[in-house]
């Protein structure tokens, strides 16, 4: 395997990581108005993702940096196509993380229904804009022969691409509803478990939809392997959940994500950004690649950096392993006047 197409696949890990971790972030923020029907179940739900929530933030950082130094061709066209999705994005990201910090603040009603709101839309916002702009980028962009854009902003929407959006966002729900079911107890675990059983096929089927897309349009014979897979752990993870086995549901879905990933970038390989006007005009790794000595050094610099960060943040995880109730809640103290 050539650094091109080993950096292709280390991007493809990077978006994998970032939408298993921040899937359940954004999972859980969403269900906040669903299954936290109390403050203090709220505030549950939140510091099930305290500790963990920015260090998952990471993933993408890493994932942009990473298309940056090693294809920066594809950085740029993907990158200028998807401003405005991708200011919304970060807008929305700084307004959870802010909301998450000041939430606590101070005790009045008003000021935590309030925060919550800015929790809830961003992080319905976020896995929307992920999903629309990955989608985007796998089924392809109005690129000319000079790799710029042709057409406004809104070029980014497609069929497949909005359904790429409903895709990630249906996920995330099921995906924290099953975080949620094995990181919590009581009522709360109670819900959480019954929202996934419930919601579980109906959250799939975009996903469903959009494997499929991507393998009648873009796939090959191998992609219907990791898409079988796909179809077989998202539902043998309910089954599992079913039978109160949370963490065996939580790690079959992901299973399943991975399986996703590996299918939609499979079917984009060897692209990294097909065009929708001619062919000849898709920017591909080749294409768009950085030079072989800089693919080195990053590639060195990622071997040294990389077990650093995975242990640093599998020791958070570590830490924060057990479930949290409502009895764990310190009860709120009005302000001294």
């Amino acid at each position: 395997m050539d650094l091109p197409t080993f950096w292709f696949c280390v991007i493809a890990l990077l978006w994998l990581g970032y939408l298993f971790l921040e899937g359940f972030d954004f999972g859980v923020g969403m269900l906040l108005p669903i299954l936290g029907r109390k403050d203090v179940e709220r505030r549950v739900l939140i510091n099930t993702i305290g500790p963990v929530w920015d260090g998952n933030e990471v993933w993408l950082i890493v994932a942009g940096g990473a298309m940056f130094a090693s294809f920066p061709g594809w950085y740029a066209s993907l990158f200028s196509t998807a401003y405005l999705p991708l200011l919304l994005l970060l807008v929305a990201l700084i307004g959870r993380g802010v909301a998450f910090e000041y939430r606590g603040k101070v005790d009045t009603h008003r000021w935590r229904r309030n925060w919550d709101r800015v929790i809830i839309a961003a992080s319905w916002i976020s896995p929307l804009v992920v999903g629309l702009v990955l989608s985007a980028n796998v089924f392809g962009l109005p690129l000319d022969e000079h790799g710029d854009r042709v057409g406004g902003w809104w070029t980014i929407f497609s069929v497949p691409s909005i359904v790429g959006a409903l895709a990630v966002c249906g996920f995330s729900l099921l995906h924290g509803a099953v975080f949620l079911s094995l990181k919590t107890e009581g009522e709360i675990r109670e819900r959480a478990r019954r929202f996934a059983l419930r919601m579980g096929v109906p959250l799939l089927l975009p996903v469903i939809a959009l494997l499929f897309i991507a393998q009648f349009t873009e796939g090959s014979e191998w992609t219907w392997v990791p898409l079988v897979i796909a179809l077989v752990a998202a539902l043998a993870g309910l089954a599992r959940l079913y039978r109160w086995r949370d963490g065996q549901a939580f790690a079959l879905q992901g299973v399943a994500l991975a399986s996703v990933v590996i299918t939609l970038f499979g079917a984009l390989w060897p692209n990294v950004i097909p065009s929708t006007l001619d062919a000849a005009n898709s920017l591909s790794i080749a294409d768009t690649a950085s030079s072989p000595y800089t693919l080195t050094v990053i590639t060195w610099v990622a071997a040294f950096g990389t077990p650093a960060v995975l242990i640093y943040q599998g020791w958070t995880y570590w830490v924060f392993r057990k479930r949290i109730g409502t009895k764990h809640i310190p009860p709120v103290h009005a302000p001294s006047a």
